[in-house]
């Protein structure tokens, strides 16, 4: 009976622990940074459209778009292909992007296309590009907005970001702010 007691006592205790007290404090932590909890939402005139920190559907030409996602940017359904880089039908996939990727990008070779524009992320909502991932779409997205390179080359420079500390990661490009960033200098226009 004793040991009933104990085991019963146990299984109570790391219930009201686990269950309760523990997501409770993570809410309460939650609640000292709504903007980072709440996935870093960006507002435009007034309404939500979008968080910085989980990627957006971007396939017009005049946008730089983002890794491809084995999820269709579903963050409620956040998740990779979960298969190998020998599988067949993800070569397909990884190929038919390429493809997809040189007709919408003329003049651009194979070998310049960084991989995360043709390989989606292990989350499947990756809101960053790499550096060259944006540079390369630029001839694109200048044609199709009527915009000078030049003028797209330092935007884009403007909206890399630097690794954690300076030393953890590689530079990026948030996909969505530099779109937002490329509406609003398509209207100053």
């Amino acid at each position: 009976m004793k040991s009933l007691r104990n085991v019963l006592g146990l299984h109570f205790t790391t219930l009201i622990m686990f269950g309760l007290l523990f997501p409770l404090i993570i809410w309460g932590i939650g609640q000292l940074f709504p903007r980072q909890s709440n996935g870093f939402p960006i507002y435009k005139d007034g309404k939500l459209i979008g968080f910085a920190n989980i990627g957006q559907k971007f396939t017009e030409n005049k946008y730089f778009w983002g890794r491809p996602s084995a999820v269709d940017y579903n963050a409620a359904a956040s998740g990779g292909s979960n298969m190998g880089p020998t599988n067949p039908a993800y070569l397909s996939t990884v190929e038919q992007r390429i493809k997809d990727f040189m007709k919408r990008n003329p003049g651009i070779k194979r070998s310049q296309i960084p991989s995360d524009l043709v390989t989606a992320s292990g989350s499947g909502i990756d809101p960053d590009i790499s550096v060259q991932g944006a540079l390369i779409q630029i001839p694109r997205v200048a044609k199709a907005r009527g915009i000078s390179q030049d003028e797209l080359k330092k935007l884009v420079e403007e909206h890399i970001g630097k690794p954690l500390f300076g030393m953890f990661g590689p530079e990026r490009v948030n996909v969505l702010k530099l779109n937002l960033a490329l509406d609003n200098l398509s209207k100053k226009d």
